[in-house]
């Protein structure tokens, strides 16, 4: 017998504890970290920092999605990004033959329950409050860098999909 599939995350209904307002962010969030892991289960490590047509590495966007949500939630938090995080940043997609496909997996599926979680306490009063980005300081409120680190995570896990599939056929 068939094992019947799960709808998508955002059809399976309110997550507990997270405000209305961030439930699309957290959906979007733990949809990519299904995704993900179903994806990339079985990759293989020799190809993981391969960039076909000069495409970004499968390496490459599992650091990448792990580290935006890390600094979107510095941001949130009004808290001046950390030199750990800025190392990171440089790091992102530098090839690292030590680095497996399930450590990077791993590290970013915690990055974004840790995320999720982190959802709970946000206060819905706070999510149209200021909050400066970068160096530049650009504009942005509490809300819009929750859902850009949703929206950016799953434009990743997007190009992260065509990645391994051109790599698989490779």
């Amino acid at each position: 017998m068939a094992t019947e599939q799960l709808p998508e995350i955002w059809l399976r209904g309110p997550i507990n504890g997270i405000p209305a307002l961030l439930q699309p962010a957290a959906h979007a969030l733990l949809q990519a970290s299904e995704e993900i892991q179903a994806m990339m289960k079985d990759f293989p490590d020799v190809l993981l920092w391969k960039r076909p047509a000069q495409l970004a590495s499968a390496g490459f966007h599992l650091q990448h999605i792990t580290g935006v949500l890390d600094r979107m939630y510095s941001y949130a938090h009004e808290q001046p990004l950390t030199e750990a995080q800025f190392t990171y940043l440089r790091s992102e997609g530098k090839e690292d033959v030590t680095v497996t496909t399930a450590m990077l997996v791993t590290t970013l599926v915690e990055r974004i329950h840790s995320f999720v979680a982190a959802l709970h306490q946000v206060p819905e009063q706070s999510l149209t409050q200021f909050r400066a980005v970068g160096r530049k300081q650009l504009p942005s409120t509490v809300c819009g860098l929750l859902f850009h680190a949703a929206e950016h995570t799953m434009r990743h896990n997007g190009q992260l999909l065509v990645t391994v599939r051109v790599l698989q056929q490779l």
